[in-house]
């Protein structure tokens, strides 16, 4: 985006490491058709957590199992409450395949946020709980030619010199209007419930693009419909 240039090279650059080593680079329970802040557990509607340990992960990718156009929504618990995902297997089935087969895998259990952008996205799904690391795999899947990462859109960070679609474990919300992204970043789906509460995490951003306090993926579910 050019609101600007500094916040696009943020998704790319915050998930890479230095090109000469590797290239790398969200209440307690469902709100329950609800998606209002009823069920925050506390002040600010966030729990008091600690800090996740890092986990070491190695999968291999998985086989494609997840049929296009079927309808498939992923419930994301997290220390400042739940929030839904409807996965777009139409425009993004092998996407959506492997994040399901990470959240079935409980790979995004206890990660957390690492990077708030107040207005612009949250991210997480790193196992090392930075913006570094991901499941051992990747998965590349050009994302439509006409996506606008507006708010609520979910999508995979890639790193800077990595092809466009290109995933591995980790994951943006956009907060803000437009983050200005070209589609370059493989897309799972949108937010079809909770918006309030990746608002929530949003407001816990700092200027350094660090969390606040710490923000727990407590689980990732994956429902059909």
């Amino acid at each position: 985006m050019e609101q600007g240039t500094d916040r696009r090279l943020f998704i790319l650059a915050g998930f890479a490491v230095v090109a000469i080593a590797v290239v790398a680079a969200i209440l307690i329970s469902r709100s329950g058709g609800s998606s209002d802040s009823s069920t925050a557990a506390s002040s600010g509607g966030c729990k008091e957590v600690e800090a996740p340990a890092p986990k070491k992960v190695s999968l291999k990718a998985p086989p494609q199992t997840v049929k296009k156009g079927e309808k498939l929504t992923a419930v994301v618990e997290t220390s400042c409450g739940s929030f839904d995902i409807a996965l777009d297997t139409s425009r993004a089935p092998k996407t959506v395949n492997s994040f399901a087969y990470l959240s079935d895998k409980g790979f995004f259990d206890d990660l957390d946020f690492p990077r708030i952008v107040p207005g612009f996205v949250i991210q997480g799904g790193s196992p090392s709980n930075s913006t570094l690391g991901g499941p051992g795999y990747k998965v590349v899947e050009k994302p439509p030619a006409n996506l606008a990462y507006t708010k609520g859109i979910v999508a995979m960070a890639k790193g800077p010199t990595e092809p466009p679609g290109t995933s591995g474990s980790q994951f943006f919300v956009v907060t803000g209007a437009d983050a200005g992204l070209q589609p370059e970043y493989a897309l799972v789906g949108k937010v079809s419930q909770g918006m309030d509460v990746v608002e929530r995490i949003g407001k816990l951003g700092t200027p350094e693009e660090k969390p606040k306090q710490t923000v727990l993926i407590e689980k990732i579910t994956i429902e059909k419909s």
